[in-house]
C-alpha cells in the first residue's frame, strides 16, 4: 500500500512538472497596442509642456509595450471621422530567442544580441510616432473631435488579440454637431457624468471592450483649473469605457 502510494505522488509530481514546463514555454500573446493622437485644435503639438509629456508618455509605452516578435502599434488620429483615421500600423520583428538549454555564454550572448535589437526597433518606432504626433492636420476634420468612435477600433482589435491597450493623447473633449458637445455643454456633475456616459455607451452594445486597458493621457499641467481639466469629463470617460467593459481606466 505504502509503495503504490509513493509511486501515486512520483507520477503526480512528474505530471505537475510537465504542466509548469508547458505552461512555461507557451508564448506571451502578442499585445495589440492602439495610439489615438488628437489632431483637433484642442493639442497643440509645439506647446513646450504638451511635446514633453506626450514624447515621455510615448516611449514609455514603445518601452512597455514592444518586447518580441509579433507585438502590433497602430496609430489612428482622432478628429471628426476617427474610426477612418487609420495613420500608421507597425508589427515588431524582434525574436526573443529562448535561451533554456544554452549555456551561461550562450545565453548571455543570446540576451544581448536580443537588447540589442529590441532596442533598435523600439527607437525606429518611436521615431516614426512622435513624427505622427507632430503631423499638422490643417483639414476641415480638425473642426470636431469623435472620441467615442475609437470604440469599434478596439473592440476589432481584441478579435486579434485579448491583450489590447488603448492610448490617448487628447483633452478628451467630445465635440460633434450631431452627438455630445462637451465645448457647449460639458458634464456638471459627477451624477451627470455618470448618466451621460452609461447613455452613450448604449449606442455601442454590439461592441465590447472586455479586457481592454485604457490610458488617457491628458495635455493639461498640474496647475490647470477645473474649467481647464474638467473632472468631470475624465468621470465620463472612465465610465464610458467601463461599462463597455474595459479592464482599466487610467489618467496619465
Amino acid at each position: 500500500m505504502k509503495k503504490s502510494f509513493f509511486l501515486l505522488t512520483i507520477l503526480f509530481l512528474a505530471a505537475c512538472s510537465e504542466t509548469r514546463k508547458d505552461q512555461a514555454e507557451q508564448p506571451a500573446s502578442p499585445i495589440y497596442t492602439l495610439v489615438f493622437l488628437d489632431k483637433t485644435r484642442s493639442v497643440d503639438p509645439n506647446d513646450n509642456f504638451v511635446k514633453t509629456k506626450y514624447a515621455a508618455a510615448i516611449k514609455n509605452l514603445v518601452d512597455r509595450n514592444i518586447r518580441t516578435e509579433g507585438d502590433v502599434l497602430e496609430v489612428y488620429f482622432i478628429h471628426e471621422n476617427t474610426s477612418k483615421a487609420r495613420a500608421m500600423t507597425i508589427r515588431s520583428r524582434t525574436v526573443k530567442e529562448d535561451t533554456e538549454g544554452l549555456s551561461p555564454t550562450d545565453r548571455e550572448a543570446a540576451d544581448n544580441a536580443y537588447d540589442l535589437s529590441i532596442k533598435k526597433e523600439r527607437q525606429v518606432i518611436y521615431n516614426a510616432l512622435m513624427q505622427k504626433f507632430m503631423e499638422p492636420n490643417t483639414s476641415a476634420s480638425n473642426s470636431e473631435t469623435n472620441i467615442s468612435a475609437s470604440v469599434p477600433v478596439i473592440s476589432a482589435a481584441l478579435e486579434t488579440s485579448p491583450d489590447v491597450h488603448a492610448y490617448f493623447f487628447s483633452d478628451m473633449v467630445e465635440s460633434m454637431r450631431s452627438g455630445r458637445d462637451f465645448h457647449s455643454r460639458a458634464p456638471q456633475s459627477p451624477e451627470q457624468a455618470l448618466t451621460w456616459a452609461k447613455e452613450d455607451a448604449g449606442r455601442y452594445a454590439s461592441h465590447h471592450l472586455n479586457g481592454a486597458e485604457v490610458h488617457v493621457i491628458l495635455p493639461f499641467s498640474p496647475n490647470s483649473s477645473s474649467r481647464i481639466n474638467n473632472p468631470n469629463v475624465t468621470e465620463y470617460w472612465k465610465t464610458f469605457f467601463g461599462a463597455l467593459g474595459a479592464g482599466k481606466v487610467t489618467e496619465e
